[in-house]
């Protein structure tokens, strides 16, 4: 089966797509390795790569450092059919984090002077179920991830701030997907990224807004590097 090399990449996307949409390679299976797929459609291994992360990024895939790639059990039908796929560009990623950095650890420093006890309850409970996530060499976790820090700007307790997070809540997700993902297999990695979530609720819980938002910057530069984002480098 070999496909025209006009947008590579793209038409890769949507021969995965069609193959798992009709069974061909159905859910819970292992899909073949990148080799074996550039093969079977004719091109190099790249679009191979970025068609993966794409499926990856938008919750139809799971891969495992060494494990290769699988089908998640997921209403395919529907999700093929209602979800906009689109080619993840690490530049995008990478500017939408730089722009977390200054609106999060701002709401961080701001939650930490202005959080009710209920908001420190609902954080607690959002680190566990990260903390559940994290656990599960399977499980992306970006909801979990998302609710953590979705909770953060709640509790600074300004409507703008907390407007302006749910405008690009969508790409946020995605950008966490896109993200996490590279993490699934990398249990070190995983538990440093929990960590920093337990440095920030920390900082929160016991009131300190320097604290809080050194903790929210270190995270999401850490995130930044791994995506690699040049313009950052680590934090001392």
């Amino acid at each position: 089966m070999r496909i025209k090399r006009e947008k590579v990449s793209s038409l890769v996307l949507e021969e995965l797509k069609k193959m798992i949409k009709s069974g061909e390679f159905p859910y819970n299976s292992k899909l073949p390795s990148e080799t074996e797929l550039a093969k079977m459609f004719g091109v190099s291994r790249s679009p191979v790569r970025e068609a993966l992360s794409v499926l990856a990024a938008s919750g139809l895939i799971e891969s495992t450092q060494g494990g290769g790639s699988w089908v998640r059990e997921v209403n395919l039908a529907e999700m093929l059919e209602h979800v906009q796929f689109e080619m993840v560009k690490v530049q995008q990623v990478q500017d939408l984090l730089e722009m977390r950095t200054i609106i999060e650890s701002e709401a961080a420093f701001l939650a930490a002077k202005r959080y009710k006890p209920q908001d420190i309850v609902d954080l607690e409970e959002a680190l566990e179920a990260f903390r559940k996530a994290s656990e599960d060499q399977f499980k992306i976790g970006y909801e979990e991830d998302y609710a953590f820090h979705r909770i953060i700007v709640r509790a600074a307790y300004n409507p703008f701030l907390t407007q302006t997070m749910e405008n690009v809540s969508e790409l946020h997700v995605k950008s966490l997907m896109f993200s996490l993902e590279k993490n699934l297999g990398w249990e070190e990695k995983r538990k440093e990224v929990f960590t920093e979530h337990v440095n920030i609720f920390n900082a929160i819980k016991n009131g300190d807004g320097i604290a809080a938002r050194t903790a929210v910057i270190e995270h999401l530069t850490n995130t930044r590097i791994k995506l690699g984002d040049k313009r950052v480098s680590k934090q001392k």
